[in-house]
């Protein structure tokens, strides 16, 4: 079958039925009957000849840091409700991790055709830099915010602020910090940075040596982070961590030494993710729109396909804090 015998058997233009499959505009009546023909055919384009003829594959290359994360599956189905929408698939690679995978993965859809790119983004070294700003296809940043590249990303710096003065506020006068790698400007540098302002502004300049910076994103990360920070540090009464997953790991390193939470010491951490409701205690947080997130970015790549190279530009989201048990709310 060919566009020219399904015009034939449906009684159209062959102009129509190009139409038809490139979402062009037709009328109802002859859009029901090439949808009838191609039903009863089951005849189906030839991407290979679209490509050729559109100069599009239809095809949107997503680069994401692990498949397993809550936030970033979140973001997926975010980036799946404009992708589907505007007629797009979606190709995914998974770095885990690997600064030196992301780079493999942007220099393949940068090689391979794809329309576009989205990078749910960790960390940008110097090899970062120079390849986003040579991509031959338009790029969107998810997570990070990177001077002249189009960044959809939260505002990680005041979401521990305003949870570290909470925190102080209520008078957790020993209030401990567990970080991830300082490379992830967001949920590293920024975070950690919005705790440190939030205790110098109280006067308490010396907390900001009570932190540790952790080694992955994982409970095993978290729990052997608390147990860090406690015999360097002794006592505490507070403990805010980078991620919800971390601050799982740090409650049950608490919960093995028999501290209770949030009696003796109240715990944190960011994300809201299911993870943090079903802990006893549940684990105050910080919410973030990740699923809003991904959309954003889905809707400013497809404007760049759409309307070409335009300026630059950054939406960032705010957040709010969840208080829960761990952080003398309900305790349920």
């Amino acid at each position: 079958m060919n566009i020219a015998e399904i015009a034939k058997l449906a009684g159209v233009s062959s102009a129509a039925v190009s139409r038809y499959f490139n979402q062009g505009y037709i009328s109802e009546e002859k859009k029901e009957a090439i949808r009838k023909v191609v039903e009863q055919t089951g005849y189906r384009p030839s991407m290979q000849a679209q490509t050729l003829r559109t100069k599009k594959t239809k095809l949107i290359g997503v680069i994401l840091p692990r498949i397993d994360s809550p936030s970033i599956s979140s973001m997926m189905a975010g980036i799946l409700s404009v992708s589907n929408a505007s007629g797009y698939h979606l190709l995914l690679t998974d770095t885990q991790n690997d600064p030196a995978k992301e780079l493999e993965s942007l220099s393949i859809f940068n090689e391979k055709q794809v329309d576009g790119v989205i990078l749910i983004a960790t960390v940008f070294t110097p090899g970062h830099r120079k390849l986003l700003k040579n991509m031959a296809v338009p790029v969107v940043l998810i997570g990070q915010s990177l001077p002249g590249a189009n960044c959809v990303c939260h505002d990680d710096y005041h979401a521990t602020y305003d949870l570290t003065r909470l925190f102080l506020e209520k008078g957790r006068k020993n209030l401990g910090f567990i970080s991830v790698l300082h490379q992830d400007q967001a949920a590293g540098a920024e975070r950690y940075r919005g705790y440190c302002d939030a205790v110098k502004e109280r006067g308490a300049e010396e907390l900001t040596g009570n932190y540790v910076v952790s080694d992955g994103f994982t409970m095993d990360s978290g729990f052997r982070a608390a147990k860090n920070l406690f015999q360097r540090q002794g006592r505490m009464d507070g403990i805010i961590c980078a991620t919800d997953t971390l601050a799982v790991g740090a409650l049950q390193y608490l919960k093995s030494q028999g501290i209770l939470v949030p009696d003796q010491v109240w715990l944190a951490g960011h994300g809201d993710s299911s993870l943090s409701g079903v802990t006893t205690p549940t684990v105050t947080t910080v919410h973030y729109s990740y699923e809003e997130c991904g959309m954003l970015a889905g809707q400013m790549l497809m404007e760049l396909l759409e309307k070409g190279e335009q300026a630059p530009k950054e939406i960032r989201l705010g957040c709010k804090v969840v208080v829960k048990g761990s952080g003398g709310g309900d305790t349920g």
